[in-house]
This record gives structure tokens, C-alpha cells and sequence, in this order.
């Protein structure tokens, strides 16, 4: 399944900034960034679990807040790619 991740860390104390960092890095080991605080996930329902009890353990729910989309499939109809930013095809071929 295709998960999006949202959030949006309150960085004004040091203690922000660096649950900021944890939290792109929990999201950068399983999806690719598509903006700033946005990740495209292809995760099975455990990966998806585990990515959200991972996420929860990072931020503060009173200064931050975190928001995971899960997109209905076919995913090809519910996406519109405009720009120079290009997303990694999951089920294509890998080429290196």
C-alpha cells in the first residue's frame, strides 16, 4: 500500500530540532522525501504499524503533529505529478 507521511515538528528548542531530525530519519529508512516534512511509503500493513509506533515514540503530540495518508488503490488515479520531481516507480524495474 502507498502511505504518505505529513508532519510538522515544533523546532524552537533544541529538543525540537532534534526530534525534527529523528523523525526524518525514521520516515527516510522506508520511504522516499517528496517535500520537506512529506514521504511516499510502499509498506505491507506490518511496516506500516511498525512505521507509525516509530513515529508516535518520536514526537510530542502536543507541539507537533504527524498525519499518515493511506491511498486507495488504484493509486494511478488518485496522484497528479507536476514540476521536475519525479517519483520512484515501487513496482518498476530497478536500474542502476
Amino acid at each position: 500500500m502507498l502511505v504518505i507521511i505529513t508532519y510538522d515538528v515544533s523546532t524552537i528548542s533544541a529538543a525540537g530540532r532534534k526530534r525534527l531530525r529523528r523523525v526524518a530519519k525514521v520516515c527516510e529508512s522506508i520511504g522516499q522525501r517528496v517535500q520537506n516534512s512529506v514521504f511516499e511509503c510502499q509498506v505491507n500493513q506490518m511496516q506500516l504499524e511498525e512505521l507509525e509506533r516509530k513515529l508516535l515514540a518520536e514526537i510530542h503530540e502536543k507541539e507537533d503533529s504527524l498525519r499518515l495518508y493511506r491511498l486507495t488503490e488504484p493509486v494511478e488515479l488518485h496522484i497528479k505529478e507536476y514540476g521536475n520531481f519525479r517519483a520512484v516507480d515501487f513496482e518498476g524495474a530497478l536500474v542502476l
